[in-house]
């Protein structure tokens, strides 16, 4: 199984079409290694809830995921807030999860640490 930094080190690729979505297996080996990240949408996304003291702690985070996204040329939708970011994965070009959205949410997930 691949660990979290395992993952985030990996780097997304441009995909296409419907022999890019991954399995239900592959979706939920790569769910085991992204503490809180939930399966939502009939499994067509993964989504989590980061928290923070403030605003200011919100904004940089979202600020820095921002940064991520567009060196991976993957970009989540964000739910932002005083206290807190949601973040929500899928890769539209596939018709649901990629890999892509796994490494996104596991360097996601080192950013927030």
């Amino acid at each position: 199984m691949t660990d979290l930094s395992t993952l985030a080190a990996r780097h997304c690729q441009p995909l296409k079409g419907a022999t890019h979505r991954l399995a239900p297996e592959a979706v939920a080996r790569h769910l085991g290694v992204l503490p809180g990240w939930e399966l939502v949408e009939d499994g067509a996304a993964i989504r989590k809830t980061f928290p923070f003291k403030d605003y200011y702690r919100t904004m940089a985070f979202v600020n820095a995921l921002a940064y991520v996204a567009h060196g991976e040329d993957h970009h989540p939708d964000l739910g932002v807030h005083y206290d807190r970011a949601v973040v929500r994965y899928s890769t539209h070009d596939v018709g649901g999860l990629s890999e892509n959205d796994f490494i996104c949410a596991a360097k996601a997930e080192l950013l927030a640490r």
